[in-house]
């Protein structure tokens, strides 16, 4: 039942974003009444973000190129791709969404949010190990530092979400801004 109302939420989204997504047409398509689904979601914000969420963390993994600047310059490079396209505007949509739907803002924080920054988490980890980066740099700052501008990007349109654009934007955030003297 759940597994149903989610894919069937994913495919909506897939279709035609969260204005597609209904409690209605989840249960159409799912064949989950609508009691059961708000027996388990407050809202269908709070199951679009569910499903929203396993689906980035099923097409934007995170890399292994062997160095920190690789796996961090690729990961942003392909989170850039994925706001980019489709998948943005959806995510966009969701982002809003919970503005106003206080309900649904736990569900986007535990299952979107949560799993990126815990994917990001284990890049850094994994630098931190190599002795690439300064552990002395908290890993949210670094996550904030690499992807807040794609989203910001993203939500005001005022730059282009490239692989140019995010490559500039990763060099910047592990370069740093001020020449070192």
């Amino acid at each position: 039942m759940h597994e149903a109302a989610l894919r069937a939420t994913r495919e909506l989204l897939l279709e035609g974003g969260l204005p597609a997504v209904t409690v209605d047409t989840i249960s159409e398509r799912s064949g989950v009444s609508k009691a059961t689904i708000y027996k388990h979601w407050p809202s269908k914000t709070a199951v679009a973000a569910e499903a929203f969420g396993r689906h980035m963390a099923e097409v934007v993994e995170p890399p292994d190129t062997g160095t920190a600047r690789g796996d961090l310059t690729e990961q942003v490079r392909r989170v850039s791709s994925f706001y980019a396209s489709f998948d943005g505007a959806v995510f966009a949509q969701l982002l809003a969404a919970c503005v106003t739907d206080p309900e649904a803002a736990p569900y986007f924080r535990i299952y979107f949010l949560h799993g990126r920054r815990e994917a990001i988490r284990r890049l850094w980890e994994r630098a931190v190990r190599r002795g690439e980066t300064d552990p002395g740099i908290d890993v949210e700052t670094a996550i904030d530092l690499l992807f807040g501008p794609l989203v910001f990007r993203l939500l005001t349109g005022h730059r282009e979400l490239t692989p140019t654009q995010a490559d500039n934007l990763a060099h910047a955030a592990l370069n740093g801004l001020l020449r070192n003297k």
